[in-house]
């Protein structure tokens, strides 16, 4: 793409006003200025199975132990807006209403029952064939050789369950953009200086190894962008490097996006550039990557951790540490302080425990309360996370509580079809992956809602999200500027600021 995702004027408040900038400078938000508190939580709860249907099989019941430890777990914290990676993909949403059905709305143990009236799950690249010898084995039909390590399509794919409603006109899904094309791509090569991935496999490798989806979510009229991806572990290779500099890029997709950066990014819609600079986001996952520890290459997490756009917010635990000690091995001489961590991983020889998954709000929001759920060996909590083999799953919950700067929400909607409120260009990318499950203008996804627009039942319905070719702005309302320039007219204080070209 030659030009950025969007060019327009826009009134700015002052901070008399209520107007939450991103700098770090400003105080932060005052009540009136934000969202009411929202939970928001990512959680690789292992709900992955080593064969296709399995999981269906596993939840059609409410009998499954894993499943429900990993439902009280949310229980216990009843975030939101959650992330669940690791979580099987079927094209029918069948699992992803099965779970919420038989485990989130049935008490566990004295933990209250969870309702999430909006759900999306979408086609992930992990177990799809490529068709090639990706892994340089010999062979081309095993899970090192689909488009994302996997031994069947769908295998590890992720939920986002949300209590407030998703807007699917304006998703946006990056499962099929080609790592040849980010530009800069850190593409493995062999220790001679060739080429690992031939001319032919590059020119179909997608760089996401699940997908990477942009969910906005309607929180009372205020847009959150719920930014899910789950990068490849950056182990399991060899002096290449493939997974590690994979690893890298995948985490780049979201630095670049949020940071009007990603002119080169297309979604699996045709649609080109990033996120707008206005917009409020949460960044969720598993992402595979230890700001100090482990296998990730240099910097990888920090693309994130360090960018200005992104509040680190620092979750911690009391059993993380603990169980370090206890453990030891790798964990003796790691870095990271591990009150931090989120993974109970092998302490020898390594990698020990990590801090892998993530929740990264925008700048400009106010940080409440941040854990990781990891209690301590004496609480009774404690056999919900437990020791290896896991009751659950290897990884931990990771929560915060967060405000986020408030829209507008008094003006009529806003129009995605008016000139001027395009966030991107419709025209395809020049090359596109060759054989693709889900093409431009067809569906990427799915949202299984609970319940219509005036809360009456929708037992299990599974409705199709077709992608929108023109999408609607996502940063601050439109509506929300006109009333804002309004009022700053009558004061005769407006100013005007140019978003960059």
């Amino acid at each position: 793409m030659t030009k950025p995702l969007s060019v327009a004027a826009a009134f700015c408040l002052t901070p008399v006003l209520g107007l939450a900038s991103p700098s770090p400078a400003l105080a932060a938000p005052t009540q009136l200025d934000t969202t009411d508190v929202l939970t928001i939580a990512t959680f690789n709860a292992s709900l992955n199975r080593d064969s296709d249907g399995q999981l269906l099989a596993d939840l059609a019941a409410p009998d499954n132990p894993q499943a429900s430890n990993a439902a009280e777990t949310i229980q216990r914290v009843a975030p939101d807006i959650l992330l669940i990676n690791e979580f099987d993909y079927d094209a029918d949403g069948r699992a992803v209403d099965l779970f919420r059905k038989n485990y989130l709305e049935i008490a566990h143990n004295g933990a209250a029952p969870v309702t999430y009236p909006y759900a999306w799950s979408g086609p992930v690249n992990t177990g799809v064939p490529s068709g090639h010898d990706l892994d340089n084995d010999g062979a081309a039909d095993g899970p090192g050789d689909a488009l994302g390590f996997g031994k069947f399509p769908g295998q590890y794919g992720f939920v986002v369950y949300s209590k407030y409603p998703i807007k699917t006109d304006m998703i946006r899904t990056f499962q099929h953009f080609l790592w040849k094309d980010m530009p800069g791509a850190l593409l493995p090569t062999n220790p001679d200086g060739t080429n690992w991935y031939s001319d032919e496999e590059i020119a179909h490798l997608p760089l996401s190894s699940k997908t990477h989806a942009d969910l906005p979510i309607d929180v009372d009229g205020t847009i959150v962008h719920v930014l899910a991806a789950h990068p490849t572990p950056p182990s399991f290779d060899g002096p290449e490097q493939r997974n590690k500099k994979r690893n890298f890029d995948e985490i780049r997709v979201w630095a670049d996006y949020i940071a009007n950066n990603a002119d080169y990014l297309y979604d699996d819609a045709g649609l080109k550039g990033g996120l707008s600079t206005d917009a409020n986001f949460v960044i969720l996952g598993d992402y595979n990557s230890d700001p100090l520890d482990g296998d990730s290459h240099p910097g990888a997490i920090d693309q994130l951790l360090a960018s200005p756009r992104v509040v680190d917010t620092l979750p911690t635990s009391e059993g993380g540490p603990l169980e370090a000690q206890l453990q030891g091995g790798a964990n003796l001489v790691h870095k990271t302080d591990p009150k931090y961590d989120t993974g109970d991983f092998g302490d020898e020889p390594r990698p020990g425990n990590l801090r892998i998954d993530y929740v990264l709000p925008n700048a400009g929001t106010q940080v409440d309360e941040a854990k990781v759920f990891w209690p301590t060996r004496d609480d009774e909590l404690f056999r919900l996370t437990g020791i290896h083999p896991f009751p659950t799953s290897d990884h931990r919950m990771v929560w915060t509580k967060l405000r986020f700067p408030k829209a507008d929400t008094t003006a009529p909607p806003h129009d995605p079809a008016q000139p001027g409120s395009q966030s991107g260009q419709s025209e395809p990318p020049s090359e596109q992956p060759g054989e693709h499950p889900s093409q431009p203008g067809q569906s990427t996804g799915h949202v299984i809602s609970d319940k219509d627009a005036h809360g009456s039942s929708d037992s299990g319905s599974t409705k199709p999200v077709e992608k929108s070719v023109v999408l609607a702005k996502t940063g601050t309302a439109a509506e929300f500027i006109l009333a804002s320039s309004l009022v700053l007219a009558a004061l005769g204080t407006a100013y005007i600021v140019r978003r960059r070209p």
